[in-house]
């Protein structure tokens, strides 16, 4: 009978036999050796085995006689090794797993030589779950050496990077070369394996002399063959510092890209690799560290003090998408930056942008790489406590999903499709550390107007499934129109190059037309069909033909006073109803004037220039008396502003007739031009009245966004009705709070009583101009604009301060 030595590993007891059995002949390596090495590299090699299943490979009797594969445990198995058990297509079969250093020795107590993997780990249901790592095997075949398994290594480090991935280098340990990546679980075997065969293919077109990706063994010859194969769910690879039941004991051994680079490179055996160790550690650290990309995230957040997403770590995966959705918020910080993040592998990748997401061609933004964010981030909005990392108010500022041309460590590029940010842009890291974001010249044919599932977007994770979506008033991924810089008939070079449509004093509504109904969406993205049911004839009705599916256009929804002239008071009665009864008993009527046109009947008319969508527009005669299509002055901008001051208007919107339609952007190829100086405003509070307005709204403390900060921009008193002021107390209630929320100091006389609210509501006033300290002089209510967001608020560049 052997005799058996009893050990206590780690709180479990084993019992050790034949520790002086020689399991490699050639250098009479042992049984005691084999567990001394597993004993010595346990630290390392178990975060790479950590809850995956093992198959041994077995040699009882040493290497130069035949091993077998086990996978099943024997009844003898001590119960303390953990297990899983997993079925097969023919029977269920028990696994090892390995939890503790004990594990280690009872394999080298087996003369297990060899530990075999997946590229998955069993997740909490006792299940398979997706890959966390993708192993491309670099096999040579007869007549190639390990050194041109290098070659091919090195340069399949720059396939993977062009696929965003990072290549850990390991030598087999019996012929060739292992190439690990570490992934997020949000992947199948199947796409991960559909990937692995694509990088496979590049190498193979790259280097057709040397490296061969079809399975067919008679052509590897002379080749190495990279088999892409082993990212099957049913396939194992293996393990990470694992011995070799080869002539010598030799280990699939992590090495570094330099070693790569030598031709001498070999492989190495285990007491090698236990003095690399030693001095150098885990090489392939990073290939388990990766899979908690959240960490440095949580390790800046405390949950009880956020109310940001903070995950507590202990999932089994991150969550999963479709790595195909952008988020940018604008983030009221120590200071004003925008926060753009790309769904990636399971998190957000983010950047920030001290100055936002350029607009032209012409001038890169600052790019500011910080740490990966969950998921769940993509839909924040909300104030992060002062005090705290990142404390300040954050808001969404844009939202939507994105294609990916290019995603590598230095370098990223998508194409968004957003309400404001769309085409193409370029991530890019400049010397190491810094990255600048870029607008190509080279935009893409974009149509944001394209019918869209109704659940779009898609948060991070969510599929799209239009039975479940509700409905809602605000329509999220609803692009916004077109807007105009303000400016001066000065401004203009040359006016035959323009075009001159009166500037209406109503609010801006993009119509679609689909499947015989209309839809009428507010700037910005409010869904105001049912407020103005005069525009459903667009769609036809009463025997008249409407416009045809799937119809954009663009207009302004104006209500005239008995002058003939707009009147923004009419058509705020009309506003916020939705009720036909009470439509009606307003005795408001109301007029679609339109001027531009979007898509016709599923073609998008977005790249083409102005006057040929105006023609097309002429030549559609929308129908139904509400709906108008005004004329146009071409080349004349003076006479058009006669124009418009003769019938009371604003002023007049300037157009460059070979302008392109930008949704969402504010563009110098549009210029709108005033009569009377006009400013919106966004209310920050309000003091209470006196005499008849007694115990309500007296006066309103206005504000506007300058050089991305709240600014103060004085008390407004006149031009309120009654109905007017008693509406604003029923605005603020909800919207109080303790603090003013401007960024500088408000008179004491303006402050004085006042009752604070969040700056969330936009209105509009009139005024003679601005004061030396930067006030609204003679400013007057016109109204509230609920159809735009505070964020927009800008001040006017025709009213600039002085």
């Amino acid at each position: 009978m052997a005799r058996t030595t009893q050990v206590k590993i780690g709180g479990h007891r084993l019992g050790l036999t034949h520790l002086d059995k020689v399991l490699y002949a050639e250098t009479g390596t042992t049984k005691a050796d084999v567990l001394r090495y597993y004993a010595e590299i346990a630290e390392l090699a178990m975060p790479h085995l950590l809850g995956r299943p093992v198959t041994q490979k077995r040699w009882p009797d040493g290497t130069d006689q035949q091993p077998f594969f086990q996978k099943n445990l024997a009844d003898s198995t001590p119960d303390w090794i953990d297990r899983v058990s997993l079925e097969h297509s023919d029977r269920i079969v028990t696994y090892p797993l390995v939890t503790s250093p004990a594990t280690l020795a009872w394999f080298g107590q087996n003369a297990a030589l060899e530990l075999h993997t997946p590229q998955w780990r069993i997740n909490s249901k006792g299940e398979p779950g997706n890959p966390d790592r993708l192993v491309l095997d670099l096999d040579p075949g007869d007549g190639v050496t390990l050194a041109d398994c290098a070659k091919v290594a090195l340069e399949a480090r720059g396939v993977l990077a062009d696929h965003g991935l990072d290549g850990f280098p390991l030598t087999s340990g019996s012929k060739g070369i292992h190439l690990y990546c570490a992934l997020s679980p949000n992947r199948t075997s199947e796409q991960i394996s559909e990937l692995a065969l694509d990088v496979a293919r590049i190498l193979e077109e790259r280097m057709p002399e040397t490296v061969l990706s079809k399975m067919k063994r008679s052509l590897r010859g002379g080749k190495v063959f990279v088999d892409w194969s082993q990212n099957n769910s049913k396939k194992t690879t293996i393990a990470p510092y694992s011995l070799r039941g080869r002539d010598q004991p030799t280990v699939a051994a992590p090495r570094s890209w330099d070693e790569l680079e030598d031709p001498e490179l070999a492989q190495l055996t285990y007491d090698q690799v236990l003095e690399r160790a030693a001095r150098d550690g885990d090489l392939l650290q990073a290939l388990t560290r990766k899979n908690d990309r959240l960490a440095t995230y949580r390790s800046m957040r405390d949950a009880a003090k956020t109310p940001e997403p903070v995950p507590d770590g202990t999932e089994d995966n991150l969550p999963h998408g479709n790595d195909d959705t952008f988020v940018i918020q604008e983030h009221h910080a120590r200071r004003l930056h925008w926060d753009f993040r790309l769904e990636h592998d399971g998190v957000l990748v983010s950047w920030a942008l001290p100055k936002g997401v350029p607009e032209t061609t012409k001038k890169n933004n600052l790019a500011v790489h910080t740490e990966d964010h969950p998921l769940d981030y993509a839909s924040f909005d909300g104030t992060i406590p002062k005090g705290e990392y990142g404390g300040g108010e954050v808001t969404i500022w844009d939202r939507g999903s994105y294609e990916l041309e290019k995603w590598r460590k230095d370098e990223v590029i998508v194409i968004l499709h957003g309400q404001r940010a769309t085409g193409r842009y370029v991530l890019f890291q400049t010397d190491g550390k810094n990255w600048m974001i870029h607008r190509t010249k080279d935009q893409p044919d974009i149509d944001v107007f394209q019918p869209k599932d109704a659940s779009q977007p898609r948060q991070p994770g969510q599929q799209s499934d239009a039975a479940t979506a509700q409905p809602k008033r605000k329509v999220a991924d609803a692009p916004g129109p077109m807007l105009a810089q303000s400016g001066e008939l000065d401004d203009i070079d040359d006016m035959r190059d323009w075009a001159f449509e009166m500037k209406w004093d109503g609010v801006r509504a993009i119509a679609h037309i689909r499947n015989g109904s209309v839809q009428l969406l507010s700037r910005n993205g409010n869904d105001v069909t049912a407020q103005y049911p005069e525009f459903a004839s667009l769609a036809g009705s009463d025997g008249v033909a409407g416009l045809p599916h799937d119809t954009v256009l663009d207009g302004e929804i104006v209500a005239f006073g008995s002058n003939g002239a707009p009147d923004f008071g009419r058509l705020q009665q009309r506003m916020k109803l939705s009720n036909p009864e009470q439509i009606k008993a307003t005795g408001v009527r109301v007029h679609l004037m339109l001027f531009d046109l979007l898509r016709l009947d599923g073609e998008s008319l977005l790249r083409k220039s102005w006057e040929e969508r105006r023609a097309a527009l002429i030549e559609l005669q929308p129908p139904g008396d509400a709906v108008q299509i005004p004329s146009v002055f071409l080349a004349h901008g003076h006479k058009a502003m006669e124009t418009s001051a003769k019938h009371y208007l604003e002023g007049v919107i300037a157009k460059r007739r070979d302008s392109s339609y930008q949704p969402s952007r504010r563009s110098g190829k549009w210029i709108k031009v005033k009569h009377e100086a006009m400013q919106e405003v966004v209310v920050v509070g309000w003091r209470p009245g006196a005499g008849r307005r007694a115990g309500g709204v007296g006066s309103l403390l206005v504000a506007v966004y300058d050089d991305g900060e709240l600014r103060y921009a004085g008390r407004v008193g006149t031009g309120f009705s009654d109905a007017a002021l008693a509406e604003s107390a029923e605005r603020f209630r909800p919207l109080a709070r303790k603090t003013s929320p401007v960024k500088n100091s408000i008179p004491a006389a303006d402050a004085k009583d006042a009752h604070w609210v969040r700056p969330s509501l936009v209105g509009e006033v009139s005024y003679a101009n601005w004061t030396s300290d930067g006030r609204l002089r003679q400013p007057s209510w016109r109204g509230f604009r609920p159809d735009k967001d505070a964020t927009d608020v800008v001040i006017e560049s025709s009213g600039r301060r002085p």
